[in-house]
């Protein structure tokens, strides 16, 4: 049963809609990337000042990175729960499209800069359009509680999440909502259930070539009178080295059970200076997903000696600095069953026949044919957590408690937290027909495709809070569930503490965009 409080925020996301809508676009254009994510930033911060919270920029030593408080005492002295929502609003490098129906980059850039791929523009205005109209629905209402949002930058590198709840950020909450878009069955238009994000470890490998002369018999020089003297191999052969030598060993690193992964990307090399210098600097980051904490102890394990012999080899110096260290997720299903009940009153998804059309557009131009009902049938449909999970469960041997990664899971040790999916709209393809990557990023940003997503969440999320805000008895299962799963609550026996012993990394060549005497572009320049 829907209360008068939902009621009221139901009403205002509605009367909010081109709102969401052009808010959304707004994140989606800026197309900002792990933690340069400057613009996106200053404007969660701007909006929510300008709504009355109180918002911390910066939080956690992360420019990037806000949190806002906004708290309605209505006369009581009691004390009153506090309820937390976040938003995510980081792009990927590689993946600028525009919102259109061609493929084509956002207009002044290339495809090589940044763009919405989940997209996270649709999931922080879902949330936030959640949070105000809770905080609508409270006002009116009078009911009593704190609202806590979080802006939590770079978590495609699992970035600000470990560092804000080793911070403190996620004490003293009484839930916290955590929303996802999503396509892939089973977790479409669903909440997780028990089988929640594993571990992530990442961490970047940064090789220095500072003493060329020492390479070799002692008489070499940095600078090579001759182009055919011996000189040093430098940061770029060590680079190599290590992605070479670590790539080989992969199948070693652990047991062949679960579901784990290993991936790298380069972030310096070379910098095209003289060729007959040796490189000085040359960094590679690498992120490890795997079920559990042991499991990636033991990969960074094998990591650091690669990285160690790279150096030695090639006559330099490694350094192993921090991106990420987050905890596998934890349970906790009386805060899924609220989530459900929210998404049952609200329902799936629906795209209406101006979106059906666009997608028959964007059919058309990728070389298929058209279909009546273009969108995957599973978009518009529910499917309760419990079949979910039983789904997942096929492909994962008894023994493993976690799959995948999110640093959602960070909040999970701190708060009762429900894992919320509502699919984002994704199309059928013909049989033996792949759609190209850009088909799934434009959907995200056009605003009839993306809309009806950002609703179905912004309501959902709005009585999630509303229920825990409102209902004692379900805050206090939640909180008695979360007490008995760790075993004491925050430090009790199975309690895994914050693992983020490190600065945020903020400093390093992180991709982004430029302004320059050619004008404001990647920093890979356009080749026009």
């Amino acid at each position: 049963m829907v209360t008068s409080a939902q009621e009221t925020a139901l009403g205002f996301i509605d009367s909010h809609r081109g709102d969401l809508s052009s808010w959304t676009r707004t994140i989606f254009d800026f197309g900002e990337t792990a933690w340069r994510e400057y613009r996106s930033a200053e404007w969660y911060v701007t909006l929510l000042r300008g709504h009355g919270f109180d918002v911390e920029a910066g939080s956690g030593g992360m420019p990037t990175a806000f949190c806002a408080h906004w708290s309605n005492r209505a006369g009581t002295n009691s004390p009153a729960p506090t309820i937390g929502m976040y938003a995510e609003y980081d792009a990927v490098p590689g993946n600028c499209q525009d919102a259109a129906t061609v493929r084509r980059p956002r207009p002044g850039l290339s495809e090589h800069a940044g763009g919405h791929t989940d997209p996270h523009s649709a999931l922080g205005i879902s949330s936030l359009g959640g949070l105000l109209a809770v905080k609508a629905a409270m006002e009116r209402h009078g009911i009593a509680g704190t609202l806590r949002f979080t802006g939590e930058p770079a978590e495609k590198v699992r970035g600000s999440k470990p560092i804000h709840a080793a911070k403190g950020y996620y004490d003293g909450l009484d839930g916290m909502i955590s929303f996802h878009p999503f396509y892939m069955l089973p977790l479409c238009n669903t909440v997780r259930w028990d089988t929640h994000c594993g571990a992530a470890y990442s961490m970047i490998y940064r090789f220095i070539c500072d003493q060329p002369e020492k390479w070799g018999a002692g008489d070499g020089a940095p600078i090579p009178q001759s182009h055919s003297a011996v000189r040093a191999p430098g940061a770029n052969d060590a680079l190599m080295t290590m992605y070479m030598t670590s790539k080989a060993l992969r199948d070693s690193m652990l047991p062949h059970q679960g579901g784990w992964s290993i991936s790298e990307a380069i972030l310096t090399a070379g910098q095209a200076t003289a060729d007959n210098l040796p490189a000085g600097l040359a960094e590679i980051q690498y992120m490890v997903r795997v079920p559990t904490i042991a499991m990636a102890e033991q990969v960074t394990a094998v990591l650091d000696s690669n990285a160690e012999h790279a150096a030695a080899m090639t006559g330099c110096r490694a350094e192993r600095h921090w991106v990420c260290k987050s905890r596998p997720g934890l349970a906790n299903h009386a805060m899924a069953e609220i989530a459900w009940e929210a998404l049952q009153a609200v329902g799936p998804p629906r795209w209406n026949e101006e979106a059906k059309a666009i997608a028959r557009e964007i059919q058309v131009n990728v070389g298929a044919e058209a279909m009546e009902e273009p969108f995957i049938d599973e978009c518009e449909q529910l499917i309760p957590p419990r079949e979910a999970e039983a789904i997942l469960r096929r492909d994962l041997p008894p023994s493993q408690v976690n799959s995948t990664s999110d640093d959602y899971t960070d909040m999970t040790w701190h708060a009762p937290t429900a894992r919320l999916y509502v699919a984002r709209p994704a199309l059928k393809a013909p049989r033996g027909f792949a759609y190209p990557g850009w088909v799934m990023n434009a959907l995200g940003g056009i605003a009839e495709t993306i809309d009806p997503m950002v609703v179905c969440a912004s309501k959902t999320i709005a009585l999630t809070a509303l229920r825990l805000l409102e209902d004692e008895g379900a805050r206090q299962t939640a909180r008695a569930e979360f007490v008995e799963r760790t075993e004491g609550g925050t430090g009790g026996e199975k309690w895994i503490a914050p693992l983020c012993d490190y600065e945020p990394p903020i400093h390093f060549r992180w991709p982004e965009y430029v302004t320059t005497a050619r004008g404001h572009d990647w920093w890979i320049p356009r080749g026009d």
